[in-house]
């Protein structure tokens, strides 16, 4: 990847770093361009986005998602989730288990006394297979067995990702099972829109439609909805994610900061709605986020911690980036109350987020 015409000079990422053979298949990395030079990184490995680059204020080039300069990178050590398409269940289950149609399913406990992002493999560290039909579009397909990290149901599953010329990284999913079976998918992208490697993101600007959310108990399982209302969650109005993160609140010490479900306002449906707004303090660079989810996970980058150096030679520092998941919300499968999010023979799961880019 060669400087861009506008100066900014890309972090070097060579394809050879990402082709390894992993399980008996090839991972590899693609690269997606629009009309305006915009650039997104992804690689089969975990279907996971490895660099985004948008431009500012200034016309020049950033990169807005953080992510390593190699496929090992991904690949070693506890899952950071960096860009990861996780599944079959993002979020929380709790204690590994949920009943469907009179069986309980075990699922592998892998984040305390929970279940997250699918279990000890996933689909974040799995081998997807991709194809590339032009120069702004990726489909990656990848099928998960039935019983596979406990689940029910062989899992056929296509994440697409398309770059518009509006700026838009559009992410389409869609899954088909053969038996009754639970999904939930997302994109877990660690952004920072001031640039991979520019510090913390307690002044970026963020704006949540929701007027209600998740409180949790201790080990981050919802105990309810409650209203943001008077409490450090209400993100109705535009509010720096610094501003009351430290607040005394139960919720955030839980959390150790934000890493909640809002509820977001007009629930599931069939037309896109915006879910919420970030702006880079510094950068000037406005990502807007629209989805047919009914709930945003926000999280403030609690657990960085500087162990891992990403491909602009920077560490992942604490809360030097966000995650905004879109998602159904955390251990519905145990809680009526909450959307479905059972898949039956017949039926076709499909859902899309957009993230569109612009600079003020």
């Amino acid at each position: 990847m060669s400087d861009t015409e506008k100066g900014f000079t890309a972090p070097t990422l060579l394809v050879q770093d990402f082709r390894q053979t992993m399980g008996g298949k090839l991972t590899d990395l693609f690269f997606l361009q629009n009309d305006n030079g915009v650039l997104a990184a992804i690689t089969n490995y975990g279907a996971r986005l490895v660099g985004l680059w948008v431009p500012d204020k200034n016309g020049d080039l950033r990169d807005v998602v953080i992510g390593f300069g190699q496929v090992q990178g991904f690949a070693e050590g506890e899952d950071t989730y960096f860009g990861a398409t996780v599944g079959r269940y993002a979020n929380r289950i709790a204690h590994g288990k949920f009943e469907l149609n009179g069986q309980e399913y075990t699922l592998a406990t892998n984040n305390g006394p929970n279940h997250l992002h699918g279990g000890d493999t996933g689909f974040s560290r799995v081998v997807w297979e991709a194809e590339q039909p032009d120069a702004q579009t990726l489909t990656l397909t990848y099928t998960s067995a039935h019983l596979e990290e406990g689940y029910p149901g062989e899992l056929k599953v296509t994440v697409r990702y398309t770059l518009t010329n509006q700026d838009e990284l559009k992410i389409d999913y869609t899954a088909t099972t053969d038996r009754p079976t639970v999904v939930n998918l997302t994109n877990h992208a660690y952004f920072n829109l001031n640039g991979e490697g520019s510090g913390a993101i307690l002044n970026h600007k963020l704006q949540i439609n929701a007027d209600k959310y998740n409180p949790v108990d201790s080990s981050l399982i919802p105990t309810g909805t409650e209203s943001v209302a008077g409490t450090p969650f209400d993100f109705r109005e535009a509010t720096t994610i610094g501003a009351r993160i430290k607040d005394q609140n139960q919720q955030l010490k839980f959390g150790q900061g934000y890493d909640h479900n809002y509820v977001l306002n007009g629930g599931k449906g069939e037309d896109l709605k915006k879910a919420a707004t970030v702006v880079g303090n510094e950068s000037g660079i406005v990502m807007e986020v629209f989805t047919q989810e009914p709930g945003l996970q926000f999280y403030s980058g609690n657990f960085m911690d500087g162990s891992h150096t990403l491909k602009s030679g920077a560490k992942d520092d604490f809360r030097t980036a966000f995650c905004l998941e879109t998602q159904h919300f955390p251990d519905s499968p145990n809680q009526p109350a909450f959307p479905s999010t059972v898949l039956k023979p017949g039926q076709t799961y499909n859902t899309t987020t957009v993230h569109k880019f612009s600079a003020k």
